[in-house]
């Protein structure tokens, strides 16, 4: 625990004129009053309520807030009262100690009705003194640092809390550095696993590149001192939770995550920061769009800074922020800043913002408000950046996720409305539909009458009750054009056996898979819910077979493996014999076979002894290899057609195809070919580049196919 001296001797450090006297009173009676009790781990309980006041020196607070912090739980917890406070160490102090006492009553993670009023009144106390906050986050921060001494039950109700409220409120009042820590606390709770992956993936990282923190923090200071700017260069790689919850926005794995590292540059003037940003653009490239000026706009709780990204050593992301020394204080303590003290006086800090003035307008707009569930809503919204809360018209709370387009909030309101949208307009402006949505924006979606959605809505809408709709909408508008399109695909597929797909022949198929008619059996074939393969073994199964005899039987088609081993061709990479590969062993799957240049083995490289050496079998190899090929055809009569019967003449067969792009000049679709191996392949290919109506053609390989399979 640390002794009242060295308590004292922090804040003299910044507060010379600090009350020596009261703070020793302070300490003296927090002592007494909690003489007997112990925390979990067993330490004394007062050494707890001192740690808190240890941090808050940190952010250079004022005498009244350090004894407050002494004595927050003196009036929960101990004989002592309001009044007893009150006269011993003034109104101030005993309003403050009152203050933090009622939060720490308050079950913020209760039901949601609960949880409304709750949160009026943490605002309501947070209005008339923004150090009651403080204090509690302070506290927040104390107890999420000893929370192992905690049952198991309490520590993920605890770091729920802290993850759902404190560390949001932190970051919202401008703490940047109490939110992070905050967070990451509360993320090494609720997801171990997790958090322990990342911090892995540093340590392999950092094993293979070296320091490159150190690096590249030379490389800055160096360009700065050539250009004469004065100025303190940090770097950091980014906390475990920031680079997960990136992850998870961004749908990537940590391999092809950008800028993970951070670094910060604090100069004497704003003139420098616009010397420094010139520095650092002359030496490296500036990333498109990844540039913000917070010096000219700054933000609502006062923060200023310059933020850019460019690409760094080996090509590496890193993000850059520039600001003044001053305002960096207030960066990283926000509200606190606006009460921190200087050699003994109040720290006259230009760019502090005292934020109860947002909490002042909250309390004021909803103090005299029934309804408890609006309260929430609107103080999710000016709180929480996870998700958006749009309003309509009428003033009706639509919640939708971040990234939200106005196509996701016309579904919301109804399908209807969805359906029939053609436009929309965000606080009165018309925008396009892809606009992404902000907190607070009013939207009035646009309807019109015989409109009906388009395919390329599935790439805006972002929730899934919108994709839904919006699929079930285009299988019913689509029928016409599925039918079209999979009489194509039959047609291609008779002719490749030396057959025509009649009227008669269609009918009979349909009738042997059970399907109710022939313009149903095309239907399906062009929505990609049956392949042309199974219309034609189901009338010509001694027909359907590839004239190119194989002599490499499937189950031996790569070498390399154990007795008894099971192989399958990775999702990803769709490696085809003729090409290099390696396989990973998997639990429950056997092993996987990658191509050797696959990303995805990038994940493994930690895991060598699951690694084995393969090669594929020089025999001719049966066509029932699989490879993705994505074309962009002209939007004319036949084309489809044509292509298709293309790719049979080269003896291959179509497995699947799916359009992910129309307009009136061209389709963008993928097509799904069973090939033999590498040269199979490039014939196909070649083929098809030389046909006028092929725009541009290449074969598509997904990492992220293999990544959702989730790995053992």
């Amino acid at each position: 625990m640390i002794a009242v001296d060295d308590l004292i001797a922090l804040v003299r450090n910044y507060n010379p004129k600090t009350n020596e006297k009261l703070i020793r009173e302070a300490y003296a009676f927090g002592l007494a009053m909690h003489d007997g009790q112990f925390r979990h781990s067993g330490d004394l309980y007062f050494s707890h309520p001192v740690a808190v006041a240890a941090l808050l020196t940190e952010q250079q607070l004022d005498d009244a807030t350090i004894i407050t912090a002494l004595l927050h739980d003196t009036i929960e917890d101990t004989r002592a009262s309001y009044s007893i406070i009150s006269e011993k160490f003034g109104v101030e102090v005993a309003d403050l100690v009152d203050g933090v006492t009622k939060l720490t009553n308050l079950q913020l993670a209760s039901s949601e009705t609960k949880q409304a009023e709750n949160f009026r009144k943490l605002f309501m106390a947070m209005s008339k003194d923004l150090r009651v906050i403080l204090v509690k986050l302070a506290d927040r921060f104390h107890n999420m640092r000893t929370i192992k001494a905690m049952r198991p039950e309490k520590q993920v109700q605890k770091a729920r809390e802290t993850m759902d409220i404190f560390a949001p409120l932190a970051g919202r009042m401008g703490m940047q550095s109490m939110r992070e820590y905050l967070e990451d606390m509360a993320f090494k709770v609720l997801n171990p696993e997790g958090r322990a992956s990342i911090m892995r993936r540093f340590v392999t990282m950092q094993k293979e590149t070296g320091d490159v923190i150190q690096k590249i923090t030379t490389d800055m200071r160096h360009e700065l001192e050539k250009a004469g700017v004065e100025a303190d260069v940090f770097g950091r790689a980014k906390k475990p939770y920031s680079v997960w919850r990136k992850m998870q926005e961004k749908e990537i794995p940590f391999s092809r995550l950008s800028d993970i590292y951070g670094f910060r540059i604090n100069t004497n003037s704003e003139e420098d920061c616009y010397r420094a940003l010139g520095c650092i653009h002359q030496r490296w490239r500036a990333v498109p769009g990844r540039f913000k000026d917070y010096i000219s706009q700054p933000k609502s709780n006062g923060y200023r800074s310059i933020h850019t990204t460019v690409s760094g050593r080996d090509g590496k992301r890193v993000e850059v922020q520039i600001r003044t020394r001053q305002m960096h204080d207030v960066a990283e303590t926000g509200v606190a800043a606006h009460w921190s003290y200087r050699d003994g006086v109040r720290s006259a800090n230009p760019f502090a913002v005292d934020p109860s003035k947002w909490i002042n307008t909250l309390a004021e707009g909803f103090g005299e408000e029934d309804d408890h569930g609006e309260f929430l809503e609107a103080v999710k919204l000016e709180m929480f950046q996870d998700q958006r809360f749009c309003f309509t018209p009428k003033g009706d709370v639509i919640k939708l996720p971040r990234g939200a387009t106005p196509i996701d909030f016309a579904y919301a309101i109804h399908t209807r409305i969805g359906n029939a949208c053609v436009g929309a307009k965000v606080d009165g402006l018309r925008v396009p539909l892809w606009s992404r949505l902000k907190n607070g924006q009013s939207v009035d979606v646009i309807t019109a009458e015989g409109q009906r959605p388009q395919a390329t809505w599935l790439d805006i809408a972002v929730t899934g009750r919108a994709k839904s709709a919006i699929r079930r909408a285009l299988r019913a508008e689509d029928r016409a054009r599925f039918v079209k399109l999979g009489h194509a695909l039959a047609r291609a597929a008779f002719e490749h056996i030396g057959k025509k797909a009649t009227e008669k022949a269609l009918e009979t198929a349909a009738a042997k898979l059970r399907i109710e008619d022939r313009d149903e059996l095309l239907a399906r074939l062009g929505s990609a819910e049956l392949q042309a393969g199974e219309v034609v073994r189901v009338l010509y199964p001694e027909l359907d077979k590839n004239p190119d005899k194989s002599n490499v039987d499937a189950k031996r088609a790569v070498i390399g493996l154990l007795e008894g081993q099971s192989f399958e061709r990775a999702n990803c990479c769709q490696p085809v014999p003729g090409e290099r590969i390696v396989g990973i062993t998997h639990r429950g799957r056997g092993v996987v076979v990658h191509a050797i240049e696959c990303d995805v083995l990038t994940d493994y490289l930690t895991d060598s002894e699951r690694w084995i050496d393969l090669h594929w079998h020089s025999g001719q190899h049966a066509p029932i290899h699989d490879v993705t090929l994505e074309m962009t055809i002209s939007n004319d009569a036949g084309v489809l057609g044509r292509l298709c019967s293309l790719i049979g003449e080269q003896h291959a067969n179509i497995s699947d195809l799916n359009f992910s792009d129309r307009n009136p000049d061209f389709y963008r679709l993928t097509v799904d070919v069973d090939l033999r191996d590498a040269e199979h392949l490039h014939r196909v290919i070649t083929a098809l580049e030389a046909e006028s109506d092929v725009a541009e053609i290449y074969r598509l390989r997904d990492t992220d196919r293999e990544r959702v399979l989730q790995r053992p």
